[in-house]
């Protein structure tokens, strides 16, 4: 299959006092660690990033910088994750068959994660890297903040990304949810719904996603040991 890969880079970072799709990493803005990876992938015939109105100059110099040798598109991201993920599929063009969706705030994924991914999705199947909950786990009542049941932790999983599937299955997952007005923190839940069958492939590497200042200062620490 061909491979479309959809980088979410919208949001504004405000909990790190700037857009942190462009803080450095090791030398590389954040997001620069996902497009160069996913551009070294053969199996990946085009690249698409979803990010700011005033970040899409930007981002293209930094794709012509690290994805030289790859189609590569970017658009203008929605008010939400799903809206900036529908966006980006939009302009996936029809010879990809299968998608992968990444979050640029991820930019440890390892690339032998990725193709674990890749090679369980089929027609009917879709994937997503996850690690298994090893917290006890409560569900609270949002408003007393009282206990109201301890999960079976043995059957939880921390979802991550990137999350695959074929082209037209996430399309439709994600049309239908618009259709019925279903807005969902990630994609696999709108797979879910569909009728698609998600199965879990455990992430092997540290593919933490980069929210506080002190996020950014591990991922530094790990990428400078890369480089």
């Amino acid at each position: 299959m061909k491979w479309a890969a959809v980088i979410v880079a919208a949001g504004r970072g405000t909990r790190l006092g700037a857009p942190k799709q462009f803080l450095e990493l090791a030398g590389t803005p954040m997001v620069g660690w996902s497009i160069e990876k996913f551009a070294s992938m053969p199996e990946i015939a085009e690249i698409v990033i979803a990010t700011e109105l005033d970040l899409i100059d930007p981002m293209r110099a930094l794709c012509k910088r690290l994805a030289a040798k790859r189609a590569w598109r970017v658009v203008q991201g929605g008010a939400s994750r799903q809206q900036s993920v529908y966006r980006g599929l939009s302009v996936v063009s029809d010879k990809c068959d299968a998608v992968l969706v990444h979050d640029g705030a991820r930019p440890l994924v390892a690339v032998d994660d990725v193709r674990a991914g890749m090679r369980e999705v089929r027609v009917g199947r879709a994937a997503l890297l996850a690690t298994p909950v090893v917290d006890t786990v409560k569900s609270v009542d949002a408003q007393s903040l009282q206990v109201m049941e301890t999960l079976d932790r043995s059957r939880l999983w921390a979802a991550q990304t990137p999350q695959f599937a074929r082209t037209a299955e996430l399309r439709a997952a994600h049309e239908a949810a618009r259709r019925d007005g279903i807005e969902a923190t990630d994609d696999a839940m709108l797979l879910e719904r569909a009728g698609v069958a998600v199965l879990v492939v455990p992430s092997t590497s540290e593919n933490f996603k980069v929210t506080l200042p002190a996020d950014v200062a591990r991922a530094s620490v790990i990428l400078s040991g890369i480089k």
